[in-house]
This record gives C-alpha cells, structure tokens and sequence, in this order.
C-alpha cells in the first residue's frame, strides 16, 4: 500500500495568500519551496501535494500560492515576507522553484526566505507596465500591482545563485531573462530553445522534471548540468522538431525544415 501525503502546516493563512509547509519525518536543515503558477481558473486555494521525493529525503517543503493572479503581490505581501523569514532563519540550506508566475514569486521572495539557490523557469522580471512597456501579456493582472512592492532590484536576494532557464525564441520571454540576468548576475540564464512557455516542453515529452528536481535535491545544480537535460533529450521531443521545422522554414532552409519534420513524426 502506497504511503500516504502528510497533511500540511498552514504558516500563513490570509484572504489573498497562503503558506502551506509539508514536514519530514526527520529533518536534514533543508528547505525546498515552491510557487502556484499562473492559472486559468484563479480565485480559489487548492489543496497541495508535497514534493514527496524532497520530504523522504529529510528536507521540509513550503508551498507558497496566491488566490488570483496577481503575482503575489497584494495587501498581504509584507506580511507574509515577515512569517517567511522566520520561517527560513531554521534551515541550513534554502532552494526555490518556480514556473512563470511562480517563477517570478521564487524571485521576489527570495531575500525573504533568504534561498540560497533557485531555479525559475520563463519568470518576469515584473508585469509592471511602466517595467516592461513592451510586455503586454499580463495587463489583467496588473491592475494592482504595485511596481515597487513587487520590484526584484529591492526585494530579491543579492547574489542569489541558480538557474533562470527560458526559451530565447520567445522574444519577450528572453528580454525578462535579460533584465534579470542584470539585476541578478549570480543566475546562470540557460536557454532552453523551443521550449516554449513556460520552457519545459521538451523535458515534458521525454524525461519529465524528475531529472531537474534532482540536481536541486542533491545540490549538483549547475548551468552546466541544467543545460545538458534540454541538449541531452530534445532530439526525443517531437515539439522540439516542429518547431525547428517552423523556424528553418521562415529563414529560408527548406531541407532541414523537411528532416526536422520527418523526425517529429516519426
């Protein structure tokens, strides 16, 4: 019989946010954290699940989510930054993962929670108009949020190491990893090329996540090894060969665009 989910702490428990921490048998100093993505049905918690491969290996798991798509950034994000560093200043060694939204959220927390390495895949850098101008995509969610409560120049940790992993033939997705590229030096932007958004089409078709939660869970997290999971596995990945089919043909390269079909299909 499989061994079931341990039931979750509420650390934070507001009417815009909610903390949630799942807690190992025997504790190893380790934090791991994750982020609710952005999702179409917003408006409500859910009920999370813990990375159980995290908790058997003695770290504690804290889930962060928001109840709309505002980004974490609200009434109560002030707040809830003072119960997480409280929380933090426990723990050894701190780690965050985040897609998109969550992405951006393993950012903006991260002094807070003062991790010590992250990955984010296709984050912001802000959906702050007067941020990114030429971002238009999450304007219905920027209608309260406040530039410099959610500006990562203030609020994420210096010198912060880790892995922001994007696709570069997503133009707007690349110019949010540039800028936090130079807000944040120390993060290693790996380019995950016709991954889309977020960037883990080709890890979803061919090995999962699994790989990539593992380097974090035993802390071999290098650009060098993040950037091998997508190398080592794209040509498996028939998304990635449509879209190389796509790209060779609007430049002009009619023969590879052929052979990138025929190994999407077969």
């Amino acid at each position: 019989m499989a061994a079931m989910s341990p039931e979750p702490d509420t650390l934070f428990d507001g009417d815009l946010l909610r903390a949630s921490v799942f807690r190992a048998g025997r504790s190893n100093g380790a934090l791991i954290v994750t982020f609710r993505h952005r999702v179409a049905d917003a408006g409500d918690f859910y009920s999370p699940k813990p990375r159980q491969r995290f908790l058997d290996a003695g770290w504690t798991h804290l889930h962060i989510q928001s109840r709309c798509n505002d980004w974490f950034v609200n009434a109560e994000t002030s707040d809830l930054c003072a119960v997480l560093a409280d929380l933090a200043a426990g723990f050894t060694h701190r780690a965050g993962i985040g897609f998109s939204m969550g992405g951006y959220g393993v950012l903006r927390f991260s002094a807070a929670l003062a991790l010590d390495e992250v990955v984010a895949i296709s984050p912001q850098v802000s959906i702050a108009p007067s941020v990114v101008p030429h971002d238009p995509r999450f304007r219905d969610d920027a209608a309260g949020f406040d530039p410099s409560l959610g500006d990562l120049a203030i609020h994420a940790r210096r010198g912060l190491r880790g892995a922001v992993i994007f696709d570069p033939f997503r133009a707007l997705d690349r110019m949010n990893a540039d800028m936090i590229g130079a807000l944040l030096p120390d993060l290693a932007l790996c380019r995950y090329g016709f991954g889309g958004h977020p960037a883990m089409a080709v890890l979803r078709e061919t090995v999962g996540f699994g790989p990539l939660m593992s380097l974090v869970l035993h802390r071999k997290l290098t650009p060098q090894a993040v950037l091998a999971l997508h190398r080592d596995n794209r040509a498996a990945s028939p998304s990635w060969w449509r879209q190389m089919a796509r790209r060779a043909a609007a430049t002009g390269r009619p023969r590879l665009a052929g052979t990138a079909l025929r190994h999407a299909r077969s």
